[in-house]
């Protein structure tokens, strides 16, 4: 699995906000541990919700919340029509390739966080009915939002991997880890 783990100096808020996000985006990547991509893309509730979907979902959300704040148009913007493909694989999509490009935009969030002068500076958000007219947020505000979206989901993801196979968060991060609970 790619991960990246962002370097944190002590008292520097970008380095702890960044490892809060990163924090977050391990707990949605350790849910996959040991899957099969069909398990991954299983629903075992009444929700819609997949693991390897959370996975599509989350990449491609930071992703477009990233290229906002870049002000840049984002390579995979949804539309009403393609939205629900945002939250299952579809083709000849797979985990490892979802995670590769969730490691690239990780990398590219974290470069770009560290390059604004000011967490203050501010961006508009997009005209949207949840969205006040004319609103901007900060770059602070970003990376706060992109904890919560990504909390969120990390919450979706440990209901459905207990439900797949009985496995615990805490069991995961253990494996990951390299902990066992053998002497």
């Amino acid at each position: 699995m790619v991960t990246h783990v962002p370097a944190e100096t002590p008292g520097d808020e970008r380095g702890m906000l960044l490892s809060f996000v990163e924090a977050q985006r391990g707990a949605i990547r350790r849910s996959l541990i040991g899957l099969t991509e069909e398990q991954a893309a299983s629903r075992p509730s009444a929700s819609e919700l997949s693991l390897s979907g959370l996975l599509k979902h989350v990449a491609e959300t930071e992703l477009n919340w990233l290229r906002m704040a870049q002000q840049r148009p984002n390579e995979f913007a949804r539309t009403e029509e393609t939205w629900a493909d945002s939250f299952r694989l579809v083709g000849d999509e797979t985990v490892a390739q979802m995670l590769e490009l969730w490691g690239g935009v990780a990398a590219e969030t974290e470069k770009f966080i560290r390059s604004v002068p000011d967490l203050g500076d501010t961006f508009p958000l997009p005209e949207a009915p949840w969205f006040p007219a004319g609103e901007r947020v900060s770059m602070r505000w970003l990376l706060a939002h992109l904890v919560e979206e990504t909390a969120r989901h990390a919450g979706h993801a440990d209901i459905i991997r207990e439900t797949l196979d009985g496995r615990t968060a805490f069991e995961l991060v253990a494996e990951a880890g390299g902990y066992s609970n053998q002497s």
